[in-house]
This record gives C-alpha cells, sequence and structure tokens, in this order.
C-alpha cells in the first residue's frame, strides 16, 4: 500500500478491525482449546499495526498493562481483533484491544473472548526511543 493512502489521523476512541485468523488444531492444548499464549502473540500483533502505521517507523512492545481472558477459544471460531488508540505520548501510544470470536456460523454467535491494554514504544535503527511526533502525519 502507498504510504499516502495510508489513514494517519488516528486519534484517542478510533477503533478500527486490524487483524483476522482462525486458529488451527496445532494451536490448541491438550483440553482442545487454543493456547493462551498463542492468543497472546496474536493480541501483540494486533495491537501493533495502529502504533506501527501512527509513528511511520519501528515499534517495540514494552508492557502488557492488561490481560483479560473471558471466554475460551476453539479450533474453529473466526477471530477478529479490534484495535483502539488510548493514549499517544512522546515516544510511546497505548492500545486497547478487543477479540470477538464467530461461532456456529449458522447462527453467527459472536462473543468478546479476550481484551487487553498494551503499550508500544517507537525506537530508531539503534533501538533507542524516538518520538513519536503525530503531528506530521496530518494530511497537508
Amino acid at each position: 500500500m502507498p504510504q499516502d493512502s495510508i489513514p494517519a489521523q488516528h486519534k484517542a476512541g478510533d477503533r478500527e478491525l486490524v487483524l483476522r485468523v482462525m486458529p488451527m488444531p496445532a494451536d490448541s492444548n491438550a483440553n482442545g482449546d487454543i493456547f493462551g499464549g498463542w492468543i497472546m502473540a496474536q493480541v501483540d500483533i494486533a495491537g501493533s499495526i495502529l502504533p506501527a502505521r501512527l509513528s511511520r517507523g519501528r515499534i517495540t512492545t514494552v508492557a502488557v498493562n492488561e490481560f483479560t481472558f473471558k471466554q475460551p477459544v476453539s479450533i474453529g471460531d473466526l477471530l477478529s481483533f479490534y484495535a483502539t488508540i488510548t493514549r499517544v505520548g512522546r515516544t510511546s501510544i497505548t492500545v486497547h484491544v478487543e477479540v470477538f470470536a464467530e461461532r456456529d456460523p449458522e447462527n453467527l454467535h459472536i462473543v468478546k473472548v479476550t481484551e487487553a491494554n498494551l503499550t508500544y514504544v517507537a525506537i530508531d535503527r539503534e533501538g533507542k526511543p524516538r518520538l513519536v511526533n503525530p503531528a506530521r502525519d496530518t494530511p497537508a
């Protein structure tokens, strides 16, 4: 996608679908549920999308501030990850991620399975924090 077509004006409160994925049998534990660690990894990927776009460069996860598993996730669930930027600092961006599972395709049952708050820091090529500088992302 060309850089000019990336929506840059992500403000606090804008919620966006950032990832959809279906867990596979290899992602399940002995009980047949999806590993919590697999879900956490997907949440981290989903949570990083908006901060990477907003900062227009490298970011790194610095904190998982809160992580709540509300319902188990099963093989065959279609997971949708929604991200909302909740705070933009000088070098950091905090994101709220909500995960919904589509179950029972005939009846389209949708349930929230996970939510989390994560903080990312914009970094330079040497891995040092850099300014997020969202002002340069506004269209001219």
